[in-house]
């Protein structure tokens, strides 16, 4: 099926609204230098709303170009790199011996995380589930997070969370957290079974009520609920590289496989050589245990008379234990 022929003007759309993204990143500098930095913050948002239009409006126009990947990497610089930090420096660093160095810091590594995005997007996939996670945390919720401090003082009034040492501290943590290579969560594979629609879009209509009645706080709470998921992404990432027989399968049956996996660990299940079992597999695992890897004194060992006997009274109660173990976990 062919792709469909779009006229150019609709062709220059992704592209329009990256620069429209480019434009609200530096309108927060402007607003900051006019001290209405709640408007900083809502330029900053607009910018992040921008960034996650342009691509998907790429891919379904069929406009995705080299110099439109380099529009999106060049803006995102711009408004989450260079903005946040002189908004952050304009804020309360201006005064501190150290604020603009932390400001450097900030878009410098905002820069070098784009950058390893770039080049990442030309290497293999070193596992199949790869592009379900980024490498770092991304450059729109870097910059909302790093505002962290900034929606405090805007709802509150300043604090000990407005003093410059911990504004600085706390963009030099969400800094190093970009160039990491900590494993975040990617949106954009998120699939949503149709069982979850109706829950989550409630959950979408009570942050939108959030948002319009307390922006800042939503804001920051929305920003620390996606800090706090790194831990669960990471531990999530490093389960997955461990089971290969939850590649390639969908959510539902990821679930499963770990339930099963929790199920098999709780009722201690470990291969039956580690432990003593009835009959010759016993005798060979003696054997293995007493001549190492000799092959013919494993099969001579093995091999001797009164090896093979049925399995006692202690072996039949522990197979029974396990059988009832099992039926219970099928019950749950």
């Amino acid at each position: 099926m062919t792709a469909p022929n779009y006229r150019a003007g609709v062709r220059l759309l992704p592209n329009a609204v990256t620069v429209l993204a480019l434009c609200s990143g530096l309108s927060a500098v402007y607003f900051a230098l006019s001290g209405r930095f709640e408007l900083s913050v809502a330029a900053v948002g607009a910018a992040a709303l921008c960034d996650a239009l342009d691509g998907r409006l790429a891919r379904l126009l069929d406009a995705t170009t080299r110099i439109g990947a380099e529009l999106d990497s060049l803006a995102d610089l711009v408004s989450f790199g260079v903005a946040p930090a002189l908004v952050l420096y304009i804020w309360v660093l201006e005064g501190n011996q150290y604020g603009w160095i932390v400001a450097l810091v900030f878009a410098v590594c905002m820069m070098l995380r784009l950058a390893r995005f770039n080049t990442l997007l030309d290497v293999e996939d070193e596992f199949p589930f790869t592009r379900e996670f980024f490498v770092g945390v991304p450059a729109p919720a870097a910059a909302m997070s790093a505002g962290i401090p900034l929606y405090t003082t805007l709802h509150f009034g300043p604090g000990w969370w407005s003093a410059p040492p911990l504004v600085a501290g706390w963009a030099v943590v969400i800094a190093a957290l970009m160039v990491s290579r900590l494993p975040t969560l990617s949106f954009k594979s998120v699939r949503v079974s149709p069982n979850y629609i109706a829950p989550l879009l409630v959950l979408v209509a009570i942050a939108a009520a959030v948002l319009i009645t307390v922006p800042f706080l939503g804001l920051g709470i929305v920003a620390l609920v996606y800090l706090c998921s790194i831990p669960y992404t990471v531990h999530r990432h490093h389960w997955l590289t461990e089971h290969p027989e939850a590649w390639g399968v969908p959510v539902r049956e990821r679930i499963a496989i770990a339930r099963a996996a929790r199920s098999a660990r709780r009722l201690g299940l470990r291969s039956p050589l580690r432990h003593r079992v009835a009959g010759r597999a016993s005798a060979v695992a003696r054997a293995v245990r007493r001549f190492g890897d000799d092959p013919a004194g494993v099969m001579q060992r093995a091999a001797r008379p009164g090896n093979g006997r049925a399995p006692g009274p202690a072996a039949q109660s522990s197979r029974n234990r396990l059988r009832l173990g099992l039926r219970r976990a099928r019950r749950r």
